[in-house]
């Protein structure tokens, strides 16, 4: 019997990735507090394995069934900071406009566990985007449908900023939240084949 695919996030473009290639996963928030001063310390990269990872372990406890936890986190960062989600639109408005024209790195946390097998799987996938220039009245509309406030960077490569993205330096499907081909290798590498778990 094969496991069932969990994805510990609450995410909708990861949902929407996963089954974009036939993975319709079970959602389980984990619920964990991504602002919890002790991750303050951290650098980018360390920030988000550390949150996949515990996300990923928080959800493991949730469930009694074999199955493969996904759990993820992003950050962009951005001349040596973290730019999480804005969650206002002022905050959200400065960014855009600091952000135009530039580019920086959005970092990618995964872990896998597979719970009938006791494996962990975990890596960080970092990806480069590039932004054109915007100006003042776009940022105003952007920001106005409220898409930027509660993702990391305060921009998606699937929604309505994608017009914004000048360019991508590696993997794609990483900025929107999950790195694909990340996730195929931790199949494999749980011996399992991609065609098995597709639904």
């Amino acid at each position: 019997m094969k496991p069932a695919i969990i994805l510990a996030s609450a995410s909708p473009s990861r949902q929407r990735l996963l089954k974009s290639v036939g993975i319709s996963p079970t959602v389980v928030v984990s619920g964990v507090d991504e602002e919890d001063s002790s991750y303050s310390q951290l650098s980018p990269r360390e920030l988000v394995i550390a949150l996949a990872i515990v996300k990923a372990h928080t959800v493991k406890e949730k469930i009694n069934y074999p199955a493969i936890i996904i759990g993820c986190d992003s950050t962009f960062e951005f001349e040596g900071k973290s730019l999480g989600k804005p969650g206002t639109p002022e905050n959200a408005i400065a960014r855009a406009r600091s952000l135009s024209g530039k580019s920086g790195v959005l970092h990618t946390g995964h872990c896998f566990i597979d719970t009938d097998k006791g494996i962990e799987i975990s890596d960080v996938v970092s990806t480069r985007v590039h932004f054109a220039q915007m100006t003042d009245h776009e940022i105003a509309g952007y920001v106005a449908t409220g898409e930027p406030l509660n993702v990391a960077g305060g921009f998606t490569l699937d929604g309505l900023s994608a017009p914004f993205i000048a360019g991508v330096e590696g993997e794609t499907s990483n900025v929107i939240g999950l790195s694909l081909p990340l996730l195929r290798n931790a199949i494999n590498s749980l011996g399992y084949e991609w065609f098995e778990l597709i639904s």
